[in-house]
């Protein structure tokens, strides 16, 4: 691993125990973030080095715990305060080895695929049935009950690339509930479009759920049926198929080996730049820690973590803030949030000032939105403009905050959303292809500048940082 030295003195000041409130010259915030738009070396640091020693980092496994003991030995080595890897339990599924579609009839041939986190097994010797097609999840919730009774459901979708990567909410559902609502018709297995736009051979892969009709997840009436995602060539392909097969029925053999672990232990990483004073409410500046299993994570969410460490870490060398700067690196965000909704459970009671999370990809920041614009117009206003002069816009949306800031949301706190250029993000998105060579630099830096102003004028500033409740 890389490590940096720091010799700045007030670096070291940012590290030591919380001190009184003294009189001190204000930061130089606006230096600090210029110097990191220039030459941050830190958030590449952190994501080379994941990436490279440590790789896919499956929630629950051991792979997520080296990922950990490497976080945890990074945010040290820098000079983090109060570095700890915060255990919680979860339920732990793993993709298994074997995992095939191939077309029997009318048109046999391969296709790629890959199971969705909390699929079933087929067992081996797999299973063969028609397969039906839905255009949209809309219309499978449409179909009647019991019209898939024996067969496997095919979900598709439109998705396209967008700036504000919009376009998931839209497409999702076919991954997020399809299987679900299939199993409910009586489907045996689904395949789906991957949620993503690129044409690569590589399925996008993620999660899935499995509820009830009355919209209950008990585990013994809600079982999980085999699920996959066709890389979208493929998925194309299949559509063509169904156009040329007159109405001949389309038999798919489907093989997914899925397994489920029980119960393993999973982690948040917290680390602190130390404010001045212990009594004002912290800033969280979050990300995750985990991956799927294949791909090393480096947009999602190895470059999050790296920017907010980073930005972090500029705040501190332009001198020791106000108050404290928390990092939280949340575990098994990808499954299900687990460790967001484990780190509200520990913490609920520790007032957070603000939360932000990057966990969008290294693309440039385009967009400044918070949920204080009407109840604190002032901070708002110059947080904005702040900004402005790395090519970030102001915006009247109401941020909603990043997955792994349940605490802010729990605790009905204010929120800042800096939203990221989303253009390739799903291209790459829970893909082999989201490795290093995919970060700019450039725009990785922009990040940094970016999160280093609004983390250090937030981590300043001595009044209350009040969120809308709406």
């Amino acid at each position: 691993m890389k490590q940096t030295l720091m010799t700045s003195a007030a670096f070291v000041l940012a590290h030591s125990l919380a001190l009184p409130v003294a009189a001190s010259a204000a930061p130089d915030l606006a230096k600090a973030a210029d110097m990191a738009l220039d030459e941050d070396k830190y958030a590449y640091d952190f994501v080379e080095g994941i990436t490279t020693e440590v790789g896919p980092r499956q929630a629950g496994t051991e792979a997520e715990k080296r990922g950990r003991d490497w976080a945890v030995a990074w945010m040290r080595a820098q000079g983090f305060a109060n570095v700890a890897d915060e255990p919680f339990q979860m339920e732990t599924w793993v993709p298994g080895d074997l995992h095939k579609a191939e077309i029997v009839s009318p048109f046999p041939q391969p296709l790629v695929i890959q199971p969705l986190g909390g699929s079933a097994s087929t067992g081996t010797e797999g299973i063969t049935a028609e397969v039906v097609q839905f255009a949209t999840v809309a219309d499978l919730i449409a179909a009647p009950e019991g019209s898939l009774t024996g067969k496997i459901a095919y979900i598709s979708h439109s998705m396209t690339p967008t700036q504000d990567g919009s376009q998931y909410g839209f497409a999702g559902p076919a991954r997020w509930i399809g299987a679900g609502v299939a199993k409910n018709k009586g489907a045996i297995a689904t395949v789906i479009k991957s949620v993503g736009t690129d044409y690569h051979r590589n399925p996008h892969v993620g999660g899935t759920t499995f509820r009830n009709p009355d919209g209950s997840t008990d585990v013994g009436r809600a079982a999980p049926t085999p699920a996959g995602a066709l890389s979208l060539p493929d998925a194309a392909n299949l559509e063509r198929m169904f156009d040329r097969a007159d109405g001949r029925p389309i038999t798919m053999k489907l093989t997914l080996t899925p397994e489920d672990l029980g119960t393993t232990t999973s982690g948040n990483v917290v680390g602190e730049i130390v404010g001045r004073d212990a009594s004002l409410p912290p800033v969280l500046v979050a990300c995750h820690i985990d991956s799927w299993w294949n791909a090393p994570g480096a947009f999602d969410d190895g470059a999050g973590c790296g920017i907010v460490a980073a930005a972090a870490l500029h705040v501190a060398r332009s001198g020791q803030p106000l108050r404290t700067i928390r990092v939280l690196m949340a575990g098994a965000e990808e499954v299900g949030l687990f460790g967001s909704v484990a780190y509200s459970a520990a913490h609920i009671d520790e007032k957070i000032a603000v939360g932000l999370e990057s966990d969008f990809g290294a693309d440039r920041i385009w967009r400044f939105e918070s949920n204080f614009r009407d109840t604190n117009p002032e901070l708002h206003a110059k947080l904005a403009a702040s900004v402005a002069r790395f090519g970030v816009a102001d915006s009247t949306i109401v941020a909603r905050g990043g997955a792994d800031i349940n605490i802010s949301r729990d605790q009905s706190g204010a929120i800042i959303d800096l939203q990221q250029d989303g253009i390739r993000y799903f291209d790459l998105h829970h893909t082999p292809d989201d490795t290093l060579d995919k970060i700019d630099r450039v725009q990785l830096r922009q990040n940094v500048a970016v999160w280093t102003q609004v983390v250090g004028i937030l981590a300043n500033e001595a009044g209350p940082i009040q969120g809308s409740t709406d």
